[in-house]
């Protein structure tokens, strides 16, 4: 199932005029994730600034304090994201709808990057984000939900980069779940890609 995941995955970045494609790896957890440049499709929209996106991931019970056992997390996501002046930084807003077995949300969410001034040498962005649903934007066995993660790219070659990051993402779940559960909780590698 996952090496077919991944299969379509990787087809579908030759097919599709995708912005970014991203792979995130530890130990234990898997995800991979893209998202697509709408003004790349309508003139109507400014280019690298409205974004539709999607992501998986395969979360390991090790990175979790459930007892029980964790199913993949799926997402569909968008944001609107500008830049805030000319220092490299750009501020952006989400909106998510969120996914597994027993458990779905729809969190509204804030984004930054900040590019480091160092172009001459190796291009380099902090990134960080934090989603949050409450009980009314909770869904399924849902109570609430929260995700915060923040990342340090380096663009190794031209449109691809090595990124390490840091990943949290709570549910909290209705009737006998009262108590919020860390679904996941790791530190990741992996490689984004332009296009």
């Amino acid at each position: 199932m996952l090496n077919k995941l991944l299969l379509i995955t990787t087809l579908s970045v030759g097919a599709f005029a995708m912005h970014l494609g991203e792979l995130n790896i530890n130990e234990r957890d898997l995800e991979i994730g893209a998202k697509f440049d709408l003004g790349q499709f309508n003139d109507t929209i400014e280019p690298n600034t409205m974004f539709l996106g999607a992501k998986f991931l395969n979360a390991d019970q090790v990175n979790s304090d459930s007892n029980a056992t964790i199913e993949p997390y799926s997402e569909v996501n968008f944001l609107i994201m500008n830049k805030i002046g000319d220092n490299g930084m750009k501020l952006g807003l989400g909106v998510k709808f969120n996914y597994t077995e027993d458990f779905s949300s729809l969190p509204l969410g804030i984004e930054f990057a900040y590019t480091i001034p160092a172009k001459e040498l190796i291009p380099m962005t902090l990134n960080g984000s934090v989603y949050y649903a409450p009980q009314s934007l909770s869904f399924s066995e849902g109570k609430d939900f929260l995700e915060y993660r923040v990342s340090y790219d380096v663009e190794i070659i031209k449109n691809a980069a090595v990124t390490i990051g840091f990943r949290k993402i709570n549910t909290t779940y209705k009737a006998d779940k009262s108590s919020m559960i860390n679904y996941n909780t790791s530190w990741f590698a992996g490689f984004k890609v332009s296009f």
